[in-house]
């Protein structure tokens, strides 16, 4: 198992990113929740099978959100994020 938190940085906000990325998730065996943050910026996390998350966050980036990221910064989590399925959080 492996369990990542992931902050985004560019456009990120007001471009349905959120709803793309919960899109991209039901493609994959995952749990997790996407939200917005006050600055900005969006965070991410996700746990499953570690190919699992890899190939998600791939597929993150090789999506048409892709082009609207500017920094992704990744960091493992202890624990993997308290959620069902895949969630959009507020």
């Amino acid at each position: 198992m492996k369990a990542v938190q992931v902050f985004y940085e560019g456009r990120v906000q007001g471009v349905g990113f959120r709803y793309s990325v919960r899109q991209i998730a039901k493609g994959f065996n995952v749990i997790g929740w996407v939200r917005n943050l006050s600055d900005g910026g969006v965070e991410l996390q996700v746990s499953g099978d570690a190919a699992e998350v890899n190939a998600f966050l791939q597929g993150i980036r090789q999506s048409e959100l892709g082009s609207l990221i500017k920094e992704e910064s990744e960091n493992l989590l202890a624990t993997p994020p308290d959620a069902r399925g895949f969630e959009i959080r507020i």
